[in-house]
């Protein structure tokens, strides 16, 4: 299984979103010696110009109903125990609640990505922030760099902290469904926690993540998709989101994928620059009602 894993993984590098492939303009596998540091992330960095992490009223919303958020150890890799931030109901319907994977943005797990986990927890589920970049968080959006670099040049650990995450919702927590998400650099890997997961994910949601095109990696998905990106982002092309809809649709696969005209990369996120409240607004609700569906049903 580990094997055929990384030969998917490799593959995938082969065939991401555009020029530079790889997770939000990063290389990996096979294709990442080709690509220099500049050009790779450019596009992203030019996207993030002049952004800043910080948690926004907007962003700290309360949730629907009453949630209990807590700092969990979820995962060891490599020795170092890994932690996360788990949300749930105050008064829970139920002992066993859908499970959700939530994924950080290139900034790595902070008030902004708790503050979206508590959300998702108010609508009903357990709702588990990973932290892939082991309890760092960028201020800047060259620090930002440096860690998803540091991440996607050895994605080993990053794959494993997802298996265990997913593990610990269903065997601590008695998750009977389970769901990801992920913004940005965590679109990017909710789309690879439906290859690694495949048949063991119920349900996936990207936000503007970098997209694998090939059909026959794609093909490993076996579960319902959604899926947000902007007209405007240009670090994901609007002919990569094009493809990825119709490769999915030729192939077979269930996918509702959403382009909004007007908008560019990280507009639902309230601290970034290209936030935009109406795009983000119809997102977010077609974004409950899609784990409604498929996680609850």
């Amino acid at each position: 299984m580990a094997l055929s894993i990384t030969l998917l993984f490799q593959a995938c590098g082969a065939q991401t979103s555009g020029q530079s492939n790889g997770a939000d303009g990063v290389t990996d596998g096979s294709s990442r010696e080709a690509a220099t540091e500049t050009t790779a992330t450019d596009p992203l960095a030019n996207e993030h110009e002049g952004d800043k992490p910080t948690a926004t009223p907007i962003a700290m919303a309360e949730p629907t109903v009453p949630v209990t958020g807590q700092a969990v150890t979820y995962a060891e890799i490599e020795g170092q125990a890994i932690t996360g931030y788990l949300a749930q109901p105050s008064e829970p319907t139920s002992d066993a609640l859908p499970g959700i994977l939530t994924i950080h943005e290139w900034w790595g797990l902070n008030e902004n990505i708790e503050a979206m986990t508590r959300r998702l927890a108010g609508e009903g589920y357990t709702a588990l922030a990973l932290d892939l970049y082991n309890d760092q968080v960028a201020t800047d959006p060259q620090s930002a760099r440096e860690l998803l670099r540091s991440v996607m040049d050895n994605p080993g650990p990053a794959q494993d902290n997802i298996l265990q995450a997913a593990s610990f919702l269903e065997t601590e927590y008695n998750a009977p469904t389970l769901g990801s998400i992920g913004w940005c650099f965590g679109g990017t890997w909710s789309l690879r926690t439906g290859l690694l997961l495949s048949s063991d994910l119920d349900a996936m949601a990207i936000y503007y993540g970098q997209l694998i095109l090939a059909p026959e990696a794609l093909d490993a998905l076996d579960m319902p998709i959604i899926g947000f990106f902007g007209e405007e982002d240009s670090s994901i092309p609007v002919t990569d989101v094009q493809n990825f809809e119709s490769t999915l649709e030729n192939i077979g696969k269930t996918a509702d994928i959403n382009l909004y005209p007007g908008v560019g990369h990280a507009f639902a996120n309230p601290s970034g620059q290209n936030y935009n409240a109406d795009a983000a607004a119809d997102a977010w609700e077609k974004t409950v009602a899609f784990f409604n569906t498929h996680l609850k049903t």
